[in-house]
């Protein structure tokens, strides 16, 4: 018997408080601690190499272990001759630091809670159960504002939507905003709605959003239109997306019931959707996990169908919306295997947003998996059908264009927030080469 277990018990009990494990690479130091919790001591454990490491610097850390648990350590070797004291330090000795006292850690107390909205109802205001709006004010002629806060610290999971490197609000959260005030208007949806100025989130600090629906005219629409300002004094408003509503009573029932899934004939596109969203992020679009929904994908000539599931850290949020931003964003993600045949021989790499959304009705809310099918609508937008798990209708979009952005126009969009008589410009200058005289050259500079 080795009687490994016992002899580390003895140990323990004549006072030893160190364990060294000489050796290329540790094995033993488990069973060690084992046996020194057993015999109810405690002690520093340690090797002095470990495989594929660097021999040096593990040598060193397993000797600084040892240093920092009280064990005596002799640097010299390393270190040559050490200073005790500033003074000595002078003549080529390296001083002697002491160590801090304390450990370097730090542990925070202040919980991270939003902050609280104050009671809509005591400002004469309607209260709005929804992630982005707070509030509504139904106006005297028959109009509707809805106002609401978004930032970064309130809804981190924005950031996980960047285009050309700038965090924006996707346009599938302007429609949605617009599907909201719809149904607060008593209205069936959204005739048609055409997004403007991108809505961009700075690092710090919030948005405050408006969303505005005007009375109803004699065509039986009413207008609406989404626009926000940053929360700075100087600060103005910018309108992100304009368009109008179709009045009347609210739609029931309606939209196409996906209730065979995948259908009969689809073939699955898209195995590795990793890659797929890689090639997205070489466009422009740096998609994080909230995202990043789209499950699968398949074709059956010119249809296209999708899965997208939200992240489980996103299942709780669904109540508070009609259709989930990232649930929508991530469903026009198919849309690339159609718009890549409309760009064939064309700009592949230009970065292309959601511009024209037509036709836009809410069937139902609460969905956090859906199932998409979409089809060609004209030589550059398509049509969609969302329904949820058992195939009932959820969305239906009669028809979405996209359009190429720069990231000009996303530099011009945030610099229109601030009313501001300054700008950058840059003016062309004549090429320095045309001034310099022919005829010889100096170089100067080292000699390399």
């Amino acid at each position: 018997r080795v009687r490994f277990a016992e002899a580390v018990g003895v140990l323990v009990a004549e006072g030893y408080g160190a364990f060294v494990e000489v050796s290329a690479h540790p094995v033993l130091t488990v069973g060690v601690e084992e046996a020194v919790e057993a015999a109810g001591g405690q002690a520093v454990v340690t090797g002095t190499l470990r495989r594929d490491q660097d021999t040096l610097r593990q040598v060193l850390t397993s000797l600084a272990q040892l240093h920092v648990h009280g064990v005596a350590v002799d640097w010299a070797p390393v270190l040559g001759a050490v200073a005790t004291d500033d003074s000595a330090a002078g003549d080529g000795r390296a001083p002697m630091l002491d160590l801090p006292t304390y450990a370097f850690q730090r542990e925070r107390y202040w919980l991270d809670a939003p902050p609280a909205a104050t009671d809509a109802t005591g400002l004469g205001l309607e209260t709005i159960e929804h992630s982005f709006l707070g509030a509504a004010v139904p106006l005297a002629d028959q109009g509707h504002v809805l106002t609401g806060r978004i930032s970064l610290e309130t809804h981190p999971w924005l950031a996980d939507h960047r285009v050309l490197g700038a965090v924006l609000v996707p346009p599938a959260a302007l429609a949605e905003l617009a599907l909201t005030a719809a149904h607060r208007a008593g209205s069936e949806g959204i005739q048609e709605l055409t997004l403007g100025d991108p809505l961009s989130l700075p690092g710090r600090g919030g948005v405050q959003l408006q969303v505005v629906v005007g009375e109803a005219g004699q065509d039986g629409l009413r207008s609406v239109y989404v626009q926000s300002r940053l929360e700075a004094a100087d600060a103005v408003w910018v309108r992100h997306a304009t368009g109008s509503l179709v009045a009347g009573e609210l739609a029931v029932g309606g939209g196409v019931v996906l209730e065979q899934w995948p259908p009969v004939g689809a073939e699955p596109v898209v195995a590795d959707l990793d890659a797929f969203y890689e090639r997205f992020s070489g466009r422009g679009f740096d998609y994080g996990p909230a995202f990043r929904g789209l499950e699968a994908v398949w074709r059956r000539g010119e249809e296209v169908f999708a899965q997208v599931r939200l992240p489980r850290e996103r299942v709780g949020e669904v109540e508070r919306f009609g259709v989930h931003p990232a649930l929508l964003d991530a469903a026009v993600h198919a849309m690339a295997l159609i718009a890549s045949d409309e760009d064939e021989g064309g700009d592949e790499e230009a970065a292309r947003v959601p511009f024209a959304w037509s036709g836009v009705r809410l069937h139902a809310s609460g969905a956090s998996v859906v199932r998409v099918r979409l089809t060609r609508a004209g030589s550059d937008a398509v049509a969609l059908e969302v329904a949820d798990a058992d195939g009932q209708p959820v969305v239906s979009i009669e028809s979405l264009a996209l359009r190429p952005v720069s990231a000009e126009q996303l530099q011009a969009a945030r610099a229109s927030r601030y009313d501001s008589l300054f700008q950058l410009d840059w003016q062309p200058l004549e090429s320095p080469r045309a001034s310099v005289a022919g005829g010889s050259w100096a170089v100067v500079g080292p000699d390399v």
